[in-house]
């Protein structure tokens, strides 16, 4: 079956789960955790994107995000690709470090925000890292301690979400913490790993008991967690973003028209773009094609590597030097 294509938007809502291939180890120590903290403290307020909740276990993690105006697949590319190669180097071992994609489920807000907060805080509890709520106020891996103010963390939003709890901060983190406790005992909940409004509802069972009136009708989608309405909007917003894509197959760009254009503009013959080497004209030939195939075409890196007998990180590096080049001499797929 294919796979689905990613939905997102500005100010759209993602519940983002990472796992480690096989279900293995992402983080072996506190050394690990920190590198990611560490890039995520670089790369979230420099694309924009907000962090609500997050927790890191032994072999997956969870994040709350709100996107910004940069992509949500162009802030996990950079975060996963530069920790893979980290830990890769760092424990001599080579092939992918993660679990096919990451999971990305879009989530209304107005319903599922502090249901989710909860949800993703307590997993370190649900996992058996901590043994209790007391030792998961002070687990320096979570958000939880960031909103009960025992951990610092300047990229994670505490003062949104502790506004849902309470005009004045004390009353709000005391809230919250018993809005926690009051769920320590519950079970992963697969309603809030995906699934669409008919999950959300509790099954097909439940689906049959609610009467829409009129012409209203029910929509599923496993990408996104809301009422019909919400799915509704987030596949019309998607679709929207699509619309240059299909203006490009329309408009017959492919790889081989990329390569023509590429070419054109510095004035070479295509066969020079796959040369290797690090001649400047040469690296910036590759680096455009490359940040046009992904970022328009939508051409993934693995197969960007096989074209150009690359690794992977090398052509995601690739395609952040080609849209700088882009964006500095106004180069444009479609003039």
């Amino acid at each position: 079956m294919p796979r689905t294509a990613r939905l997102d938007a500005p100010g759209i809502l993602h519940h983002i789960i990472i796992r480690g291939i096989e279900r293995k180890q992402i983080f072996r120590n506190k050394h690990d955790r920190d590198n990611l903290l560490h890039r995520l403290s670089k790369l979230l307020p420099e694309t924009g994107t907000t962090c609500y909740a997050w927790a890191f276990m032994s072999n997956h993690a969870h994040f709350l995000l709100r996107t910004g105006q940069i992509a949500l697949s162009r802030v996990m590319m950079r975060l996963l690709t530069g920790y893979a190669v980290y830990f890769n180097h760092r424990y001599k071992r080579n092939g992918p470090l993660f679990q096919n994609r990451y999971k990305s489920i879009i989530c209304q807000e107005d319903i599922y925000l502090k249901e989710l907060v909860r949800y993703i805080h307590l997993n370190p509890l649900r996992a058996g890292i901590v043994r209790n709520i007391s030792q998961l106020n002070n687990y320096a891996y979570s958000g939880h301690s960031v909103l009960i103010d025992r951990k610092q963390c300047q990229w994670q939003d505490s003062r949104y979400i502790l506004s849902f709890f309470g005009n004045r901060v004390g009353k709000a983190r005391s809230n919250y913490l018993e809005y926690v406790e009051q769920a320590r005992d519950q079970g992963r909940r697969k309603e809030l790993t995906g699934g669409g409004l008919i999950r959300s509802l509790g099954g097909w069972e439940e689906v049959k008991k609610v009467r829409f009136k009129g012409r209203e009708r029910i929509k599923s989608d496993e990408r996104i967690l809301g009422e019909s309405d919400f799915v509704d909007q987030v596949l019309r917003i998607a679709d929207e973003s699509l619309s240059r894509q299909y203006e490009l197959k329309r408009l017959g760009y492919d790889l081989k028209k990329v390569e023509e254009k590429v070419a054109r503009k510095y004035k070479v013959d295509t066969k020079y773009i796959y040369v290797k080497g690090r001649k400047k004209d040469r690296v910036e030939c590759r680096s455009l094609y490359c940040y046009w195939a992904a970022h328009e075409l939508k051409v993934p890196l693995t197969e960007l590597a096989k074209k150009f007998d690359l690794s992977v990180p090398a052509v995601y590096y690739a395609v952040q030097r080609g849209e700088k080049i882009a964006e500095e001499n106004n180069y444009q797929l479609i003039d």
